[in-house]
This record gives structure tokens, sequence and C-alpha cells, in this order.
């Protein structure tokens, strides 16, 4: 049985997320399995690593002519209404152009998240399952180590479970296949 089926599922909906307005602080409110979630802002190596990370995939996009695709960050993606998930991923590919409050799951063909040290095994676990469960192709995960080190594990949609391609770590230039194009580079240029 899915985790998502067994967990029950809170009285709020995609509807009451998005007509709640996000902290002014900097925090992030986001829907889980029906139940709001607020995390802390983020960190300033946590947004320079979705910002680098941002570039990575546009001038990967720009060198293979695709502007079918758009690389947004932080942006709020209806990720199920089934399931009353609605996330706030640090990077997303956007199929077309971006316009609106929000992006839905079927326009998403790519999502990163940046993995901070606060960042529960619950809190991660799930984001993975609401993911894979609205079909995202690709996921990448940026672990970041308390010194703001990162490596890149990325990963690729495969019978409804995301499989792992690889890991990446600082010092190391490599090629990333499991993208709507392949993305090459040395992951330190995603630490300050």
């Amino acid at each position: 049985m899915s985790a998502a089926l067994a967990h029950p599922i809170g009285q709020h909906t995609i509807e009451d997320w998005l007509a709640t307005d996000q902290p002014e602080d900097g925090s992030r409110l986001e829907l889980i399995w029906g139940y709001f979630h607020v995390s802390p802002a983020p960190s300033v190596q946590h947004q320079f690593a979705g910002d680098e990370l941002r570039l990575l995939f546009k001038e990967s996009l720009r060198r293979a002519g695709r502007d079918d695709l758009t690389a947004v960050t932080a942006v709020a993606a209806e990720v199920s209404s089934l399931l009353r998930t609605g996330l706030i991923p640090d990077v997303v590919l956007i199929e077309g152009r971006p316009f609106g409050q929000s992006v839905k799951a079927k326009n998403l063909a790519l999502v990163a998240e940046v993995w901070s040290p606060g960042n529960t095994l619950g809190e991660r676990e799930s984001k993975l399952v609401a993911y894979a469960n609205a079909g995202i192709p690709y996921f990448w995960a940026l672990q970041q180590d308390r010194a703001g080190h990162v490596s890149v594990t990325a990963y690729r949609l495969e019978n409804g479970r995301y499989v792992e391609e690889m890991t990446a770590r600082p010092g190391e230039t490599v090629t990333i296949k499991a993208a709507p194009e392949p993305v090459t580079f040395d992951p330190a240029v995603l630490s300050p």
C-alpha cells in the first residue's frame, strides 16, 4: 500500500491553500495531505543553491533550443487535489511559459528540492511520494551539509516510483541525464 493511502487526509484543500496568504516573514506555507505545514525561511545558502541550479537548467535548455520549458524558483505547485497536496519546490521546469498563481502537476517536467539539515525525513519522504504520485518525470534532491556544500541526487520516474540515476558531489564534473535535457556541471557551483 502506498504511504499516501495509509496516511489520513486532512480537511484543507488546494483551494484553501491558494487562498491563504504566505507568511510575511519569508517562511513557506505548504499543504501536505490536507494539513498546513510551515517551513522556516530558507537560508542564504539554500537560496543560492536554488538560484544557481535554475541558471544551470536555463543554460541547458537554451543550448538545446528548448523554448517549451521554463526554469522557475519557489513557485506554488498544485501537486495533487486528491491527496490535498500543494508544495513550493525550490526549482521547477514548467512546460510553457509561467503565468498565474500556481502551476499544475501536469505542467511540471522536473522538480528540485534543496534539503537543508533541518528538513525531517518524514517531510522529505512525503514530498517524494507526492511528486511521484503526481507523475512528475524527474526529481532532483540537493543535499546541503552544515558547511553549505551541496551534493545532487537525480531521479527519474519509472512505474510510478523514483529511481536514482546518480549522486554527484562537489569537485566532480558530471552530466545528469535525468532531466528533459542533460545538464553538465560540478555541484561545487551550487555552494557560495
